[in-house]
């Protein structure tokens, strides 16, 4: 047996390290009498984070509890996997940081399905966003463990990964290569994996305790652990990859950026990732440039060169200037390298032996709740095609897309009462358009394309909070018509400004903390008391989001999914069954929000998740 000694908050802790089938005897011992005192932490080691890598393993599974750890050598194989199995069956509660990770680790290295853990499971990191969900560059803690330890377990706990680095550099390793090649029982790398379960173990009772004391409903946290599962399933399946296409796109993607690079050249701009190069052309060219970054440089990046290209969010033509030609090569250029790199070239990097790319779905990612996924897919501009194309639906199956309709609005609406709006939604039907009845509520039947545009932009503005300035570049309006909007909009919908007053001074009472209305905690910055209308709207938007999510696994349509973005189901249905699952997937995303219907809508397409949005196939 291999022993470790360490001190933790003033305490004499011990890394056991079995080594011999008597040593794991010892530990099933240890076990047996862990798991009757309460539940038992749990971790893991592996070879990177690319989990369904074709190089990918597990190396050592971990349990603990407040004093002890014990570091089974799972890659030895043999009796060192089957106790370890053996061990997680037995543990009736489990303790995990950041469990989505482990649970799919251990569901595809040790065979113990995800299903059969996730019940069982308490994580840490769900935990410590429900109490504080800032990262340290917002103020707050984060939910890294080393940092939330420091916190709350023992000030000293010590970062064993930064020495765990340093290791790996001193053996010729980088921070990613070190995981898979150091010694199996390398004392740092032990400890490091030691520690973490018992600093696991005395974080969760702080944690639950803190949540109490500030009246975080249980309800709640039992939720977002039920939302972790369902994302970790999603991730699990994966998103079948069209292999051809993908080389193909990465081929073209690669001549575009030349084309758009040799475009900027002739305006002086030999790099166009080089923003000192394209805000010199451009002030050459008489463009005005205002905005600097926190180091004084000027701005040229996606919200500046958009409105000079004249183009809004979705790459569409405004209409408003005569676009500037280095601009849109600036834009598009760098698009197509990053299409190049993160997509088409990023799949094929992360193809499992299956063809499949498996998505990570953090299911609590924002300060307000809200999900987000890796690989890029999260920042996908919504009217793109040509990467969604390389997406496909199971053989003999179609791409389904369910969306929320209007979901931002209609949670304005609800949260805020807005009787005018509500109004419309209870009146407009299915295919209400809330932006284009506002524009009529304030000009009248004579009410133009444009002004719809200009008044959508001040509803997202009173959401998103975005200023005058923001919503100017992305209507192609001017800052004053903008101005006039605004005011006229407050004007319309005087419950928006009284809600975010309320929600103001209820923050200030509860010391900078807006609590949702699920029982969130969602804290402000002072200098910007107002985005509470924000974090309120995206806060229930993502739990409308989730709860259907439930709906969807409540009735039996887990199986079809693959990824939430932003408001939509993305699903795969076989061909001869999609209209019927189509309907379910609008049954289990419609229902009424404080007087407010919330509705969704089904798209089939055909192959590829592309075909949702105009490609052929």
């Amino acid at each position: 047996m291999i022993e470790y000694r360490h001190q933790i908050a003033g305490e004499t802790i011990t890394v056991h390290v079995p080594e011999t089938p008597a040593d794991l005897q010892e530990f099933r011992g240890w076990l047996d009498r862990a798991r009757r005192r309460g539940p038992v932490a749990v971790d893991t080691e592996t070879t990177g984070l690319n989990i369904y890598g074709p190089s990918f393993r597990l190396r050592t599974v971990q349990f603990g509890d407040a004093r002890d750890a014990w570091v089974i050598l799972y890659e030895r194989g043999g009796y060192h996997a089957a106790y370890a199995r053996d061990a997680l069956l037995r543990c009736r509660e489990i303790l995990i940081h950041n469990a989505a990770y482990d649970w799919l680790v251990l569901d595809r290295c040790a065979g113990i399905p995800l299903e059969e853990l996730a019940p069982r499971t308490t994580d840490s990191r769900i935990l410590a966003m429900l109490h504080d969900p800032r990262q340290p560059q917002e103020g707050g803690i984060g939910t890294a463990l080393k940092p939330l330890s420091a916190r709350w377990v023992d000030p000293s706990a010590p970062d064993t990964q930064n020495g765990l680095t340093k290791v790996f550099n001193s053996l010729g390793f980088t921070k990613e290569t070190g995981w898979a090649n150091i010694e199996l029982t390398h004392p740092t790398f032990l400890l490091y994996a030691g520690l973490d379960v018992i600093l696991t173990a005395r974080l969760v009772p702080i944690l639950r305790a803190e949540l109490h004391r500030l009246g975080v409903p249980a309800r709640l946290v039992e939720y977002e652990h039920h939302i972790a599962r369902l994302c970790s399933t999603m991730q699990r399946a994966g998103l079948l990859v069209d292999q051809d296409y993908a080389q193909q796109l990465a081929r073209r993607l690669a001549k575009e950026a030349e084309k758009y690079a040799a475009v900027a050249a002739r305006y002086g701009v030999v790099k166009i990732g080089s923003p000192d190069q394209v805000a010199e052309a451009l002030l050459a060219l008489g463009e005005i440039l205002t905005e600097r970054t926190k180091t004084g440089a000027l701005k040229t990046d996606k919200a500046v060169l958009l409105p000079m290209a004249d183009l809004d969010r979705d790459w569409q033509r405004i209409g408003a200037r005569e676009p500037s030609a280095l601009a849109d090569a600036v834009l598009r250029g760098k698009r197509a390298v990053k299409w190049g790199k993160t997509y088409a070239e990023g799949f094929m990097a992360k193809l499992s032996a299956e063809g499949r790319i498996h998505p990570a779905v953090s299911s609590l990612a924002a300060r307000t709740g809200r999900m987000s996924v890796t690989d890029g897919l999260h920042q996908l501009p919504s009217s793109d095609w040509e990467i969604r194309r390389a997406i496909l639906a199971e053989p003999g199956h179609v791409m389904i897309s369910t969306d929320f309709q209007a979901i931002e609005m209609r949670v304005l609406a609800a949260l805020a009462d807005v009787k005018g709006m509500k109004s419309g939604f209870l009146s407009g039907g299915e295919k209400f358009d809330i932006h284009a009845y506002t524009a009529r509520l304030i000009k009248g039947d004579a009410a133009t394309p444009k002004d719809r545009k200009v008044f959508k932009g001040a509803g997202f503005g009173k959401v998103y909070g975005g200023g005058i300035t923001t919503i100017s570049r992305q209507t192609g309006a001017s800052e004053a018509e903008i101005a006039q909007a605004v005011a006229a909009y407050d004007r319309a919908f005087p419950e928006i400004r009284r809600a975010s007053r309320r929600w103001q001074r209820e923050a200030f009472q509860n010391g900078m903390v807006y609590i949702s209305a699920v029982g969130r905690r969602l804290p402000l910055d002072r200098d910007r008391s107002y985005a509470v209308v924000n974090y309120a709207c995206q806060s229930v938007a993502r739990d409308v989001l989730g709860q259907a999510m439930l709906n969807v696994e409540a009735a039996g349509l887990l199986e079809y999914c693959r990824l939430p973005i932003h408001d939509e189901f993305l699903a795969s249905a076989p061909r001869e069954d999609a209209e019927e699952i189509a309907r379910e997937f609008e049954r289990c995303m419609t229902w009424d929000l404080y007087g407010v219907p919330i509705v969704a809508e089904a798209e089939i397409g055909g192959r590829s998740w592309g075909s949702l949005y105009g490609a052929d196939y």
